[in-house]
């Protein structure tokens, strides 16, 4: 084994449990008992300082290892399907980095966040179905105080109106950027944005702070739905 090789691996091996690859393996199990990362699907980058952590596709989320990991550099020109990218560390195995890449990137170069989240829930899914003439999921006086306006400002309260963003999915995912971007840009309160039958994007100043508001999120789309589908307004005072 050559003395790059092992480098680079060094990218991605710790003892310690909060190292970015290691923290991706586990939250990515995590997401799957939760339901959040069916299949290969969905799934968590983590962005510390000069370098982006991202897991790789088409591997079962909750059989993920820290080996398995991608490493890229940060800043480089915004990933996406038709620009070469720029890595620090490859895996041996015949690995593909994730599909999300470039919208993980958004949240990187958009909103500055240190993490980025993206789940299948069921719960973003179906609330993409209710809400799909209005593009917009809006709730209030709920527990909205766990996500901060535009994923790292000041904290929602009880008071305030929760919008999050829904935009049109497409066969592949990598196509997803740009309209990502322009929602993020023309709603720059919303802490996510969800992808029409496909599941939500959350970010947050670091991976805890991500983790949080998809929490929160999952949970305010989940009771959201259900108002709907009992005929209750999901905002007061509108």
């Amino acid at each position: 084994m050559s003395a790059s090789i092992d480098q680079e691996d060094a990218l991605v091996t710790s003892t310690d449990p909060l190292h970015p690859a290691n923290l991706i393996s586990e939250l990515c199990a995590s997401f799957y008992r939760l339901g959040w990362v069916t299949g290969t699907g969905g799934g968590i980058s983590i962005r510390t300082d000069d370098k982006v952590y991202i897991a790789p596709s088409g591997v079962q989320k909750e059989r993920i290892e820290p080996l398995h990991i991608f490493v890229l550099p940060y800043p480089q020109a915004e990933p996406s399907p038709h620009t070469d990218r720029i890595f620090l560390r490859r895996p041996k195995l015949n690995l593909k980095e994730s599909a999300c890449t470039p919208l993980f990137w958004n949240a990187f170069t958009v909103r500055n966040a240190g993490s980025c989240i993206h789940t299948h829930s069921q719960n973003a899914v179906m609330a993409t179905l209710l809400w799909e003439k209005e593009k917009m999921f809006k709730i209030s006086h709920q527990m909205i105080k766990g996500v901060r306006i535009g994923g790292n400002g000041p904290t929602l309260s009880y008071l305030d109106t929760l919008e999050v963003p829904i935009i049109n999915n497409t066969p592949n995912e990598e196509d997803l950027k740009d309209s990502m971007k322009e929602a993020m840009e023309q709603y720059p309160r919303a802490a996510g944005i969800l992808v029409l039958r496909h599941g939500i994007y959350v970010w947050g100043d670091d991976w805890q702070k991500a983790k949080t508001q998809t929490e929160c999120l999952d949970y305010l789309l989940e009771i959201g739905v259900k108002m709907k589908l009992a005929g209750l307004p999901t905002v007061l005072n509108e």
